[in-house]
């Protein structure tokens, strides 16, 4: 029974690392939002069709919320640092224009 409990952690744990640490990924200055996220998201959000990339709630669904939460990340989310300024702008714009709000 232990080994199937620690066979059923491990990959949990792995998953959890692999989206909760920093990131060090630099946009290229002519990056458009969508070639950021198809670069630096997609890893973890796959987009739900061709014209939604992800499903947001109300309290993020604004483009200082978005900005902060991929800067800084949170328990399950890297931080993405390196999109600054207008990339980090064209994200977040890509982001609000396609994505559904919860």
């Amino acid at each position: 029974m232990k080994t199937f409990k620690f066979a059923l952690t491990l990959p949990a744990l792995l998953i959890l690392v692999g989206c909760g640490a920093s990131r060090d990924y630099t946009p290229p200055a002519d990056a458009t939002g969508e070639n950021i996220f198809s670069s630096a998201c997609t890893e973890c959000h796959k987009p739900l069709s061709a014209n939604v990339a992800m499903n947001l709630s109300e309290k993020i669904a604004n483009k200082e919320a978005l900005i902060k939460k991929f800067q800084s990340g949170s328990m399950r989310m890297p931080a993405f640092k390196n999109i600054q300024g207008e990339a980090a702008d064209r994200l977040a714009d890509y982001i609000l224009k396609n994505s559904q709000v919860k």
